[in-house]
């Protein structure tokens, strides 16, 4: 038993925890950060080249749509670390951890969103053809296997283990 009275098999306090859990937060909101942003200034480079203006009305709306999901990943992937700057020294560690991880589930939705709506644009640009939507949705499908489907599979089967 940890010295705080959790069976974690680490003796950490909440305090190295929230320590601990930020350090690894961080690492992750790093690569998250990194892949929304330059998705995001690609995207806003793509309303000046000659070709924008000659974009159907649904690719300009499917483009504004990616922009401001690119936009709100942006804004929730660097939010824990907006937020930790404003709180430090509050001694709320452990509650800003949560949050935090809670803006960095959100962007990575957000972005997950991004990057299907920007395939979407630019195989409706590159192709007109009707396999897209199914291509789009096939690439959804594995974003989703990778980023959630797998993780929440080993959660649940190795906490049930864990148990045992």
């Amino acid at each position: 038993m940890a010295a705080d009275g959790s069976t974690s098999g680490r003796c950490e306090t909440e305090e190295e925890r929230a320590d601990r859990k930020w350090a690894d937060l961080i690492q992750e909101v790093r690569v998250a950060q990194t892949g929304v942003q330059i998705l995001f200034g690609f995207l806003l480079t793509v309303v000046f080249t000659p070709r924008f203006a000659q974009l159907e009305n649904t690719d300009r709306v499917i483009y504004i749509v990616t922009v401001v999901l690119g936009a709100s990943a942006t804004g929730a992937l660097i939010g824990p670390v907006s937020f930790h700057r404003l709180v430090s020294g509050l001694h709320i560690k452990p509650q800003t951890v949560r949050w935090a991880s809670r803006l960095t589930f959100i962007g990575l939705l957000l972005l997950l969103l991004t990057m299907t709506a920007a395939l979407l644009l630019v195989l409706r640009v590159a192709t007109h053809d009707s396999f897209v939507p199914y291509l789009v949705c096939a690439v959804l499908a594995w974003y989703f296997l990778c980023w959630f489907a797998v993780p929440c599979w080993a959660r649940v089967r190795f906490a049930r283990h864990r148990h045992k």
